[in-house]
């Protein structure tokens, strides 16, 4: 990844510039997802390793007949944009069929999940804001190597997992809408 750090003065009177960047699909800190995604994370920008604080960014990639679970954040919106594979999104438990260039937003108290249906891996770009995903992402995760395939078999979510998405800004389950995915 190419950093361009912004620069105080600029030639001609120009407004100073914020940061840019750019990431090659495999870049970034990458972690191996507990059941029911089976699959990995990789963190493209987070705020403390871009100098950005406005959003966390990632690629997630859901193996085949697997799942992202069922979730709402308490304070965040998010744009999941599907880049590669077919499934289904649940949304406050309403499906809806996803493909490569389906866009979904949800905001806050938002229930939403999705659910591999396709051959291969359903792959997501998401981005959040305010930050804080990338807490959950790496206390729940196991960190894989980079370019790895080695994947360290079927693993649940940490018995502090409350801890984590309480920190993460994820929503209560009493505070959501019942019903979704079932996953």
């Amino acid at each position: 990844m190419g950093v361009i750090q912004p620069k105080e003065q600029r030639a001609g009177g120009l407004p100073a510039q914020g940061p840019c960047g750019v990431w090659a699909e495999h870049e970034g800190e990458t972690h191996w997802q507990p059941e029911p995604a089976h699959g990995h994370v990789t963190l493209k920008i987070t705020p403390d390793t871009f100098p950005s604080n406005l959003m966390t960014v990632g690629f997630q990639y859901i193996d085949e007949g697997c799942a992202l679970r069922d979730h709402g954040h308490r304070a965040s919106d998010e744009l999941l944009f599907v880049w590669g594979g077919h499934g289904t999104a649940y949304l406050d438990g309403v499906p809806h069929k996803v493909e490569p260039g389906s866009l979904v937003y949800v905001g806050r108290f938002v229930k939403h999940g999705f659910v591999n249906e396709g051959k291969g891996q359903l792959k997501l770009m998401w981005v959040i804001t305010p930050p804080g995903l990338e807490h959950a992402i790496r206390g729940m995760g196991r960190l894989r190597e980079p370019g790895s395939d080695q994947r360290p078999g079927a693993f649940d979510r940490p018995p502090n997992i409350r801890d984590i998405l309480d920190r993460a800004g994820f929503a209560r389950p009493d505070t959501l809408v019942p019903g979704g995915s079932g996953r």
